[in-house]
């Protein structure tokens, strides 16, 4: 995979331009320390920022990452991609890691109409993958196009809502696609993301699941939206369509959530907008030869990010260290793999790319998640490292 992190293939199109910053495993610091690609250059923001969660809760972050104080961290942006493939890295050298830390981390479900659909005959299916197709071509014949132009929560919604029951098709699902409540989850727990080159990790009992490649945004303890990332939001189709209940094993295994490979901060070149209209790439390479490609235009997006955010962070809910926010896929993997009628599903050594050009390319190999690196770093381990180098400091 190693031939996949470059700065050419996995970074914005303008990186030099752009302000991104992340996390890396500093060898000499024995441990994570914040980082950022500033004038083609990456420096250690350490000295400024204990964490990512600190450095995106500052007044201005992007200030502080171009403008506070730094050091080198001893690599350059491809030889720090490059490091990143766990398969061949060298423990001497830093490597990336989830760009988040402390952070939590959330997602929103069902935003797209496509994958409206596909959570519709997931829970008709009860998780078989080989009863998709026939439900598929039975659902759409009574709802056909009539979801595309509706605003959630609208009275249009609440009619149509009332027409579905009435014809006995209605759902959890679109419940929360077309109501006025958004599905908000807890995808993980702080400090288990993967970044770039890492392994994803699928449940080894699952013979139904997907990538679902999203938009992430970084969001900082007083509802502000900083940024934004590329994420892979791993998923269990056939454990979430034997019951929602399942929602949490479905979503929520090791390695199962990747985000990288940077958060590209928000300034006069990228903002809000640019997420809105984003075309977000989806690229799989199987071991079997298998290649599939296919898009996610966020203009097809139901909720507005900025109402998913307002729903997620506020009066109701806080998150002092600040949180990062899926904003859901329009990805709907019906393409036949293995046998016709069964749909998608990964392989082992499926090689995932998640992209858009503002944003760079996010790049993940599948394994199962018994088998992926055990996630062994979490809140205590980073206190132990910061008090730690505090410390040192002041030795």
């Amino acid at each position: 995979m190693k031939e996949w992190l470059t700065s050419e293939r996995c970074l914005p199109s303008d990186w030099r331009q752009a302000t991104l910053i992340g996390r890396a495993w500093s060898p000499d610091a024995g441990g994570p320390v914040p980082v950022a690609v500033v004038d083609g250059a990456v420096r250690d923001l350490s000295p400024t920022a204990s964490t990512s969660a600190e450095l995106l809760n500052l007044p201005n972050p992007r200030n502080a990452a171009r403008n506070g104080a730094s050091c080198p961290l001893g690599a350059n942006p491809d030889e720090l991609l490059a490091n990143s493939d766990q398969d061949s890295r060298d423990p001497r050298r830093p490597w990336l890691l989830a760009p988040c830390d402390v952070q939590a981390v959330k997602a929103a479900g069902v935003t797209f109409v496509a994958s409206l659909l596909e959570r519709v005959i997931e829970e008709q299916a009860r998780g078989d993958a080989s009863k998709a197709e026939g439900l598929r071509r039975s659902i759409l014949s009574v709802i056909g196009e009539s979801l595309h132009d509706v605003r959630p929560g609208s009275s249009e919604s609440q009619r149509l809502k009332e027409l579905l029951i009435a014809q006995g098709v209605w759902s959890q699902y679109l419940e929360v696609g077309i109501g006025p409540d958004a599905e908000l989850f807890t995808k993980a727990q702080p400090m288990s993301s993967v970044g770039t080159g890492a392994d994803v990790g699928i449940h080894p009992r699952s013979e139904w699941n997907n990538p679902e490649p999203e938009i992430v945004l970084a969001i900082s303890g007083d509802g502000k939206t900083v940024g934004a990332a590329l994420g892979n939001d791993v998923n269990l189709r056939d454990f979430e369509g034997r019951s929602a209940l399942l929602l949490g094993k479905a979503k929520d295994n090791n390695a199962s959530c990747a985000i990288g490979p940077f958060i590209r901060l928000f300034d006069e070149r990228f903002t809000i907008d640019d997420v809105r209209k984003a075309e977000v790439a989806l690229q799989v390479s199987g071991p079997d030869g298998f290649s599939f490609d296919a898009h996610s235009s966020m203009s097809q997006i139901s909720r507005d990010p900025l109402d998913l955010v307002a729903q997620t962070i506020g009066a109701n809910h806080q998150y002092p260290d600040g949180l990062v926010l899926f904003l859901g896929t329009m990805f709907a993997p019906t393409i036949d793999r293995s046998a016709a009628g069964k749909g998608f599903t990964h392989l082992v050594g499926d090689v995932v790319t998640v992209s858009t050009p503002t944003l760079g390319a996010l790049v993940n190999r599948v394994n199962h998640s018994d088998r992926t690196a055990p996630w062994t770093f979490g809140a205590l381990a980073l206190m132990k490292h910061l008090a730690a180098r505090q410390q040192m400091r002041q030795s």
